[in-house]
């Protein structure tokens, strides 16, 4: 993703209490400081003198993680970071851990691969693990063995696409 893509639209309070709609809308991928400054810019322009508070009410680009109406900006610009880097697999891993170290630990130590299939995973592996004589190939049943796979906890998958899973190890 390119900057702006992810953002945060940020409300002045005291505004909005007294009916009027003031705002901006903000880079998520800075460095925290910077949209802090940026915060700091939109309530100086507020028509409240003196504006201080402020709340976060609308955001786009998080690939489906959800933003709180009081989240902290260190984590907000940690995350829009991680999803600018990861795209649709980094939202998926960090609503699967709902942390980003635990996001980011499963990229760099558990990740094997993208396939179209958990079971196309399952026998790319087993194939080459394992020579599998001709005559036997086509009793093979992938499905059942990529099941037993995950509900065991050997692997887990996010799925990212009709026809894209990405496997990590079981954690």
């Amino acid at each position: 993703m390119s900057k702006g893509e992810i953002q945060i639209y940020v409300a002045c309070l005291a505004a909005y209490n007294n009916g009027i709609l003031h705002g901006r809308w903000i880079d998520a991928q800075q460095d925290a400081w910077a949209v802090y400054d940026d915060i700091r810019a939109m309530l100086d322009a507020s028509p409240i003198a003196d504006a201080e508070e402020w709340a976060i009410h609308d955001y786009e680009g998080f690939e489906g993680v959800a933003i709180a109406e009081y989240e902290g900006i260190e984590r907000v610009s940690e995350l829009a970071a991680f999803i600018a880097e990861h795209g649709k697999l980094g939202a998926e891993l960090f609503k699967h851990f709902d942390d980003i170290e635990g996001a980011q630990r499963a990229l760099e130590d558990s990740y094997h691969g993208s396939f179209e299939s958990l079971a196309d995973y399952v026998q790319e592996l087993t194939e080459d693990c394992t020579p599998i004589p001709d005559h036997l190939r086509f009793y093979i049943d992938w499905q059942a063995m990529a099941r037993d796979a995950e509900l065991s906890g050997d692997v887990f998958t996010i799925q990212t696409a009709f026809d894209e899973v990405h496997v990590f190890a079981g954690v």
